[in-house]
């Protein structure tokens, strides 16, 4: 019964990231002989390319201000859904339904949406008067970083609001009801009980939003490709542009996998930084609890 997921393990798993580990000491380009060169496709990544460390910096930007969003939202809306009130069940269901589809459709119809000259958005935005000409939201980087921002929230966040739900759920009853009885009103008991026991969960949806993020890859590539002038390029799609020759880098005419796998062996590097000290800093943090 285990073989076939282990099989499936060591075939999609294991051994691709051996094979970044090996490509990422040779410049390979997929049709001429590889040719060893040690550390110079990490040496070039730390010392000559700057895009691939804006990039990584657009990453965590976005990230960050994703959960700053997403978090809060998800959890206000999984208090509401999870009042015994007629009709709640039919919001779990919308809240849910952007997550089950695809995100490069997504992607799409929302690039649509927001588009500078017949953009739904900047049509209703101009009607009701609260701006006097259509905005070019693709245009600027940061407004182009807000609409993916959005988008990419309006995606995930309903996953996330699953996770709240399952945990104010396990919540005994019979806390709310002690701290009603000493006359605890509804906004000191979300702050002093609601709050601290979805701390493990918390913790959960923190680190699954952060590194989803951090992987964001299709969702920038049909909405943005990094424009404008690779101003919302983040790691992934940056990293995927050298695998397959994709849009505008300074790979040439020819993929680059050597210097694509040392960055991608690179990117895990840190992943596996943020993740270990988030993980000391959660178990500090339930001791004290």
């Amino acid at each position: 019964m285990i073989l076939p997921m282990f099989v499936g393990f060591m075939l999609f798993v294991v051994y691709p990231i051996f094979w970044v580990l090996r490509w990422a000491m040779f410049q390979y380009d997929g049709f001429s002989d590889p040719i060893f060169v040690g550390f110079e496709n990490f040496i070039r990544a730390f010392t000559r390319d700057k895009t691939y460390w804006f990039t990584l910096y657009n990453t965590m930007l976005l990230a960050f201000s994703k959960l700053l969003v997403e978090m809060p939202l998800a959890l206000v809306l999984a208090v509401l859904v999870n009042n015994k009130v007629k009709g709640s069940s039919v919001f779990r269901i919308i809240y849910f339904l952007p997550t089950v589809f695809s995100v490069a459709v997504i992607g799409l119809v929302f690039s649509i949406l927001f588009s500078a000259y017949n953009g739904i958005v900047n049509g209703l935005l101009v009607h009701f008067e609260i701006i006097s000409r259509n905005i070019n939201w693709f245009g600027d980087r940061w407004l182009a970083m807000l609409v993916v921002l959005l988008v990419s929230v309006w995606t995930t966040f309903g996953l996330i609001m699953i996770y709240f739900l399952m945990g104010l759920q396990n919540i005994p009853n019979e806390l709310y009801e002690s701290a009603e009885i000493d006359g605890a009103g509804s906004i000191s008991q979300f702050f002093f009980i609601t709050i601290p026991m979805l701390a493990p969960v918390m913790q959960v949806v923190f680190m699954i939003s952060m590194l989803g993020t951090m992987k964001i890859t299709d969702l920038i590539l049909v909405m943005t490709n990094g424009q404008p002038g690779g101003g919302t390029e983040v790691v992934m799609t940056y990293i995927f542009k050298f695998f397959f020759q994709y849009g505008d880098t300074d790979a040439g005419t020819l993929s680059q996998y050597g210097y694509a796998s040392s960055l991608s062996v690179i990117t895990a590097f840190f992943l596996t930084i943020i993740t270990v000290v988030y993980l000391r800093l959660s178990r500090k943090m339930k001791n004290i609890y």
